[in-house]
């Protein structure tokens, strides 16, 4: 792998804000002269509801009007959308049913929200979450702001941070950095605390769950392993309770309100107030009161950590498999960080401590964290901030198929970026004027069992024998995360680069899973690697064997000699397809050791044809 390139991108004079685009709440902040702060709207709240309402008038609001209409107008409302983002119809599966809000029918590969009469794709929603955060933004530093930074988790695949980005295009801004949400709550933390050592970020949001362990150290946050699940957080926890409530009321009232959608808001709602009451106080009452009947109960603390006692544990195997991957142990974690706004519940916090025998940092707000480390990014590309620097990392491996369906793997999983890896490939046809480059994504040894993401030919490639051209292709990843992919004949220079914009639709889950699978497959997968590249060498030799019979050196060995040269090709075709690779290697050799005398006569026939006619004096 080449050496890493950081580059921040050039200086600008122009304000550049920090944006937490997050699944229940988005806030937007900048750099002031001496520290991040969030910008506050005009009633001096700081979070902005990530929730869009389709008007009457046919105008699509976002913030707290949309999460009114959510109560009156809920066909015409969604929230959660940050769940949708990157993914299609086919993607949700049953989970389609939870939100409460249709979906187009065509909505197979890119998923359109029906509001009213009109359909919208996730980043047009996200985008009018995003652009009430620009006119906030723009009302309170008196001057346009069209340049931004905006945090994802740590595990958004390449569609979803490519659908990040698309909101922000839509919405009039140009998203200079997608910044993973961990990494941005650790800037927030080292600029108040400039430790060095390694740190472990825990963030627990809306929708989302994301571990980080990072390494600080002379202003430089190294994030050195990430896990998460993009399909885990404090909306799970309200769902639980909202099913539960719902359960309750129809036992209590004889009348089943699940598909009566503003019923089934005003108790989320409940719901959600209660649990967050229950943060701070070991007791609450959740009373919800509709058409004229009332529904309360009490609700203990010790209640509710019961019905979400199996969702905490949830984060706790993500958060383990952390530290295997940054190989280190809890001992050696320096300092916990919590984020996110379902860290408050004090059984999160219990679980934490218990899992990394340390307190967990909580001086900063859980919800403003990220955006503070988002202004400070925002800081450092305008050229506020300096002497800091951020580097992120990639959830999954990327590399190409070669021969034999076996993936050359250019950049590892975990790698820092942005980064770049190049390596030389060549033909396995004699002649062969075009190469497809088939660029992949996961852990698998073969092809089948990892993710497409690209297919393209370089064409005109200079016909010679195989394994004689030098095919360099070169990753590059950039610091979004975007993938580069360039393929270039080192003899012609001709060359062909793609930038990978997978198509939306991938499930949040795919990467935890694509890991996963590597780790419970892995012996599996490298015996089959063995075999696929004994079969390519297989496939070499008997070419070449085959090649050598339309040779006359072939014909000056005797019959008996033939005849040996015969039945080692036999034997290595009999093994051919078996699955011990041991056993094709050594058929292999037979036929190399049987073919020496061949490849002796063939040089010597060529050297005498190379001579013939010239004197030596």
């Amino acid at each position: 792998m080449t050496p890493l390139q950081i580059d921040f991108g050039q200086q600008s004079s122009e304000r550049v804000v920090g944006i937490d685009l997050g699944t229940t709440n988005s806030l937007v902040g900048f750099m002031d002269l001496t520290r991040p702060r969030v910008i506050p709207g005009s009633d001096g709240s700081l979070l902005v509801p990530s929730v869009v309402s389709l008007t009457s008038d046919g105008e699509l609001v976002a913030g707290g009007i949309a999460l009114d209409l959510l109560m009156t107008a809920p066909e015409r409302t969604v929230y959660s959308v940050k769940r949708l983002m990157g993914r299609g119809l086919s993607d949700l599966g049953e989970e389609s049913r939870l939100f409460p809000f249709r979906f187009a029918p065509e909505s197979e590969s890119v998923l359109r929200i029906a509001l009213g009469e009109r359909t919208f794709t996730a980043p047009e929603i996200s985008a009018a979450v995003l652009r009430e955060l620009k006119r906030r933004a723009e009302a309170f530093l008196g001057e346009p702001v069209s340049k931004a930074v905006v945090t994802v988790p740590a595990y958004f695949d390449d569609a979803q941070r490519q659908a990040t980005k698309d909101a922000g295009r839509i919405a009039g801004l140009d998203v200079l950095r997608l910044v993973n949400e961990p990494t941005a709550a650790a800037l927030a933390y080292g600029l108040d605390k400039r430790n060095q050592g390694i740190v472990a970020v825990y963030d627990l949001g809306g929708g989302t769950f994301d571990i980080s362990i990072l390494k600080l150290q002379d202003g430089v946050f190294e994030v050195l392993a990430t896990h998460g699940d993009t399909h885990l957080g404090g909306d799970d926890i309200d769902n639980r309770l909202l099913r539960i409530g719902l359960e309750d009321v129809a036992s209590e009232w004889g009348e089943d309100l699940s598909s009566d959608s503003e019923a089934v808001q005003r108790l989320r709602r409940a719901v959600i107030r209660a649990k967050e009451e229950l943060s701070f106080v070991p007791f609450t009452s959740l009373r919800f009161e509709y058409k004229g009947k009332v529904y309360e109960r009490q609700l203990t603390r010790g209640v509710l950590e019961k019905l979400i006692a199996d969702i905490v544990d949830r984060t706790l195997g993500p958060s383990r498999r952390c530290l295997a991957d940054a190989g280190l142990t809890v001992e050696q974690i320096d300092e916990v960080v919590l984020v996110g706004g379902s860290t408050r519940i004090p059984l999160v916090r219990q679980a934490v401590e218990a899992l990394f025998k340390a307190r967990p940092h909580t001086e900063l707000n859980p919800d403003e964290v990220v955006a503070l480390g988002a202004a400070v990014q925002a800081g450092i590309l305008s050229g506020h901030v300096e002497d800091t620097l951020l580097l992120d990392v990639t959830p999954l491996s990327l590399g190409i198929e070669t021969m034999g369906g076996v993936v050359s793997k250019l950049i590892h999983r975990n790698s820092t970026i942005p980064a770049s890896a190049t390596e030389t490939f060549t033909t396995a046809v004699d002649g062969q004027r075009n190469v497809l480059i088939h660029v992949l994504q996961g852990e698998r040894e073969l092809a089948k069992d990892c993710r497409s993401l690209a297919r393209f030919d370089l064409k005109d490639v200079e016909p010679m024998p195989a394994g004689l051209p030098r095919v360099e292709v070169r990753f590059l990843i950039d610091a979004n995360g975007i993938l580069n992919v360039m393929a270039r004949d080192a003899r012609s220079g001709k060359e062909q680069t793609v930038e990978v914009k997978p198509t939306y639709g991938l499930t949040d889950d795919q990467v935890e899973q694509m890991y996963l699978e590597s780790i419970e497959n892995a012996e599996a997968d490298f015996q089959a690697r063995q075999v696929a590249e004994a079969r390519v060498d297989a496939d070499t030799i008997l070419a070449a064997v085959e090649k050598a019979k339309q040779n006359d050196a072939f014909y000056e060995l005797d019959e008996n000699e033939r005849e040996t040269i015969h039945q080692a090709v036999n034997d290595l075709l009999l093994v051919y397809h078996s699955d011990d690779h041991l056993l094709i290697r050594s058929r292999i050799e037979q036929l190399n050791e049987k073919t020496t005398k061949l490849a002796e006569t063939m040089v010597n026939a060529a050297v005498r044809g190379a001579l013939k006619g010239t004197k030596i004096d």
